[in-house]
């Protein structure tokens, strides 16, 4: 008889027998009815053979009837299983706990993901996914099915024309697919567009309305560059000048450099620290204590624990501090007058616009103090210059 399923669960053992008469006590198995296979004859005096628990303790009669002696060699099946639990209560009560913490951690919905979403705020769609039971904590087996959620979803979230709901282990994506309303253009009243500051014309193009100036003219802030009055002092109509308009203006920034510039370097010294994630906490597990660096960076790898698109909501974190060192680099005041040009072209683009440019760059006063050079420079940028004003009838 071989070993089998049935076999486990009831329990065997593998026992060596040694005597003088073990033909006469295997003949025994076989009045008495005991369950004995894979009997193996070594010798005159040696055998092994597998035999069922409840047959191994019906023994002893035979063994003094033949004078043989049994030695257990491997034990098998549920029963010696659980009479080890038995005596590591503590490790078996851990394992049930893991497989029921596992079992209830993944049954819960540990996060809600909005996607797709632009004009229709993330809070309003999270507000009526709750309302249909899609929240945060909540039991995953009482949710309806996704195709069910989807149309709910939809019906009660205005300008939406597709919702869709995606369950991804305990992670739940609400997809939104916004209507599309075509722009309806804003009504605009007639206008004039005039300088928005004092510059040189260098550039003028009508749109709708008429030029009021030509290139090379001076203009002032408040003067008109493109009317929205067409015609004569008798016939006249006003209209929405639109059109570009481009000039030169002049700028006068102050900047001040310092002589002694500084910057990071990373020494190589890091350490790392590693941590136990369970949903939004985390329990530290490696490199305790502080880093021990007067200035430090730190650079974060989350991982989560996946199986195809099944998300658990455990992983681990590694952080790796990393030592920096800020360095000191003495300039030339050369160089300082450079830096300082380039800081005061930047602002000055960032202020005026993508558009703008500059065409001209001096320097007007410089001056080194205090390890630090002070300059006033001279930019002129081309630009747009254009602003709206209405037309008072």
């Amino acid at each position: 008889m071989k070993s089998s399923f049935l076999l486990s669960l009831r329990g065997y053992v593998l026992v060596e027998v040694r005597g003088g008469r073990i033909e006469k006590l295997v003949n025994g198995l076989t009045d008495k009815r005991m369950t004995a296979w894979d009997i193996r004859i070594m010798d005159e005096s040696h055998a092994q053979m597998h035999i069922l628990i409840k047959d191994f303790f019906r023994l002893r009669p035979l063994l003094k009837e033949t004078g043989c002696r049994v030695h257990v060699k491997r034990r098998h099946g549920v029963p010696f299983l659980l009479d080890k639990l038995e005596k590591r209560k503590l490790f078996a009560v851990g394992i049930v706990g893991f497989i029921v913490g596992l079992y209830l951690l993944s049954s819960v919905v540990w996060q809600v993901r909005v996607e797709g979403n632009e004009t229709i705020s993330t809070q309003q769609i999270l507000q009526a996914a709750k309302g249909e039971g899609i929240y945060q904590w909540q039991w995953k087996n009482r949710l309806q099915d996704a195709d069910v959620l989807s149309k709910l979803l939809q019906s009660k979230i205005p300008g939406t024309a597709w919702v869709g709901v995606e369950v991804h282990g305990t992670h739940i994506v609400i997809k939104v697919v916004e209507a599309t309303i075509p722009n309806k253009p804003p009504l605009l009243s007639p206008r004039h567009l005039v300088a928005s500051k004092n510059a040189m014309v260098t550039y003028i193009l009508a749109e709708k309305g008429r030029p009021a100036v030509r290139p090379n003219t001076y203009v002032k802030k408040g003067d008109i560059l493109i009317s929205g009055i067409l015609g004569d002092e008798v016939n006249q109509q006003t209209v929405v000048a639109s059109g570009v308009v481009k000039g030169l203006v002049w700028y006068t920034p102050k900047v001040e450099v310092p002589l002694v510039q500084h910057y990071k370097v990373y020494t190589g010294e890091t350490k790392d620290r590693s941590y136990l994630v369970i949903g939004s906490r985390a329990l530290q597990l490696t490199g305790y204590g502080k880093p021990g660096f007067e200035q430090s960076e730190t650079i974060a790898d989350r991982k989560t624990l996946q199986w195809k698109n099944f998300v658990l909501p455990l992983g681990w974190l590694n952080e790796r501090v990393m030592e920096v060192n800020v360095r000191e680099k003495q300039i030339t005041p050369e160089e300082a007058r450079q830096l300082g040009v380039e800081h005061a072209k930047q602002a000055i683009i960032e202020a005026a616009g993508k558009d703008a440019k500059v065409v001209n760059e001096k320097i007007l006063h410089e001056k080194t103090e205090n390890g630090k050079v002070y300059m006033e420079v001279h930019l002129e940028v081309e630009e747009s210059i254009t602003e709206e004003q209405p037309i008072v009838s």
